[in-house]
């Protein structure tokens, strides 16, 4: 079994600087986990690694889309692989970031994200995005609630792009998203960090983070997705919130506000889904920056093992 670090938590909880303090330590190169860093243009919105940040540590996954182009959780997962096994040829220790769950559980587990030809998914998510559009995102929802009540229950009406994720999973399986027809393997040897912090102080740092995106330049960035609304990237927090302000309805101030509610409501959900979906090793470096070195002995005996 390949071995694959994995750094996994909430943004602004300190994930890229651990990263690549990581991959100088045990020779390692980076994979982003992160559904939003693969578009090109979207740097600021997204935490993207600056290249002062990287220290030329190589990081894949990042800028290898258009902006108007989809990314699925299927393709993640198909490149996510071949990225592991090309740097674990090349003898480094594959070491994936993000904070998208779904990312993470569909590469360290085998499911079996398959199904119906390409072009035919790309209809029936086409005949989905279309009801979406027609009736709005609560008939879209109430739609799944009567396929997949199960799904229904996890997915906020509002999601519109997991909603449609889970119809299309079921119309292409006949299964639920959340029931696998057979219970996932692990892929690999995998060893799991999830950071955290207080929750208070977490808030915080959202917060400042976001004011720091507005000074870099976030509000130019979301103009290149004003004529794309409907793409993907357009729907990711500290983008979407413009197009109120671009619309004329409401002021910078209040977009500013409406991202750090939207990133801090999006901290806990990706908290909530690594405590209840998966089992990683806790730590807050945030606080206890000490419990780093501890880290690297666990790492370093994972690796002898």
């Amino acid at each position: 079994m390949e071995k694959v670090l994995v750094i996994a938590g909430p943004t602004a909880v300190g994930k890229t600087a651990l990263s690549i303090q990581l991959a100088k330590k045990f020779n390692g190169e980076i994979i982003s986990g992160d559904s939003l860093q693969v578009y090109r243009g979207l740097d600021i919105g997204t935490a993207k690694v600056t290249k002062s940040e990287a220290q030329g540590i190589p990081h894949y996954l990042i800028d290898i889309k258009d902006p108007k182009e989809g990314f699925s959780v299927a393709e993640f997962q198909t490149l996510a692989q071949e990225k592991i096994q090309e740097i674990t040829s090349r003898g480094k220790l594959p070491i994936v970031v993000g904070g998208t769950g779904l990312y993470i559980q569909a590469l360290l587990y085998d499911y079996d994200l398959g199904g119906k030809a390409k072009g035919e998914t790309l209809a029936i998510r086409q005949k989905y995005e279309e009801i979406a559009k027609t009736c709005g995102n609560q008939e879209l929802w109430a739609l799944l609630a009567q396929k997949d009540p199960a799904a229904a229950q996890k997915i906020h009406f509002n999601n519109q792009r997991k909603v449609i994720r889970a119809l299309e999973v079921f119309e292409n399986t006949g299964r639920s998203i959340l029931a696998p027809e057979n219970a996932p393997q692990k892929r690999y040897d995998d060893f799991l960090i999830a950071l955290t912090t207080e929750r208070s102080l977490l808030y915080e740092r959202i917060n400042q983070r976001v004011e720091q995106m507005f000074d870099a330049g976030l509000k130019a960035e979301a103009e290149l997705l004003r004529d794309l609304p409907d793409s993907q990237g357009a729907k990711g927090i500290g983008y979407r919130e413009f197009f109120d302000y671009f619309a004329g309805i409401t002021d910078l101030a209040s977009v500013k506000e409406a991202i750090k509610q939207d990133s801090r409501r999006y901290a806990k959900r990706q908290l909530t889904w690594f405590r209840n979906r998966m089992n990683p090793l806790w730590l807050d470096l945030v606080q206890h920056p000490e419990q780093g070195s501890v880290l690297e002995a666990k790492i370093h005996q994972w690796l002898e093992e």
